[in-house]
């Protein structure tokens, strides 16, 4: 990918996949649903999945993101990342070093790293990521060991890192407003698209309220 195109991504409405969660019958059609709706970046999380299922989802998803012309981000596995030849991929603390997946993806794929505090978002920066995953902002089912992060720390990291943030952790339709004026580029988001009857009206209206905090 060239670095002026990863400049432009548009991280808004930061879709996680997550099956148990999804109402569809299939992920493909939770995938095509979000990005109807409004999602801008998809990140596939599989974490019961062999590696043969794991490669020959993100296969299927890839075909999908692809024709949306949506980057499609792997979480933790960079081996599928890199068989699939996905966009990138997202690794958390307690995955293969920032430093050591960057140089195994080499420059031109995307490199998220989710971090809690200002010192971890600059062992970040410094090891080559191109966008932050703060978090847990709230309290989330869908994990349930996470540290969470006070929206004094997010402006913390806002005001000393340049790169592109995303939120993640509980973020709803009652808890968007919170993050109004911080300066975040996009909120993460798993149960409250993928779980909702309708996918795509969930993923339009949360994208409204995004617009709307983001003009504020």
């Amino acid at each position: 990918m060239d670095q002026k195109i990863k400049q432009t991504i548009d991280y808004s409405i930061y879709l996680v996949t997550d099956r148990d969660l999804m109402s569809t019958n299939t992920l493909e059609d939770a995938v095509e649903q979000a990005i109807a709706g409004g999602a801008t970046i998809i990140q596939l999380r599989e974490k019961t999945a062999s590696s043969l299922e794991f490669f020959q989802t993100a296969v299927r998803i890839k075909r999908i993101t692809d024709h949306y012309r949506i980057p499609l981000i792997i979480n933790d596995r960079v081996d599928i990342a890199l068989a699939a030849d996905t966009a990138g991929v997202h690794v958390g603390q307690s995955d293969l070093p920032a430093s050591i997946v960057r140089r195994m993806i080499g420059k031109d794929k995307i490199l998220g790293v989710s971090v809690s505090s200002l010192e971890k978002a600059q062992i970040a920066v410094n090891d080559g990521a191109d966008y932050l995953g703060v978090g847990a902002m709230f309290p989330t089912g869908t994990k349930t060991d996470t540290t969470l992060v006070a929206i004094e720390e997010l402006k913390r990291i806002r005001s000393a890192v340049k790169l592109p943030i995303v939120v993640i952790g509980g973020i709803n339709e009652g808890t968007l407003p919170q993050f109004a004026g911080t300066g975040i580029d996009g909120i993460a988001i798993v149960s409250a698209i993928i779980s909702k009857k309708d996918i795509a009206q969930a993923a339009k209206e949360l994208k409204c309220m995004w617009d709307r905090i983001k003009e504020a």
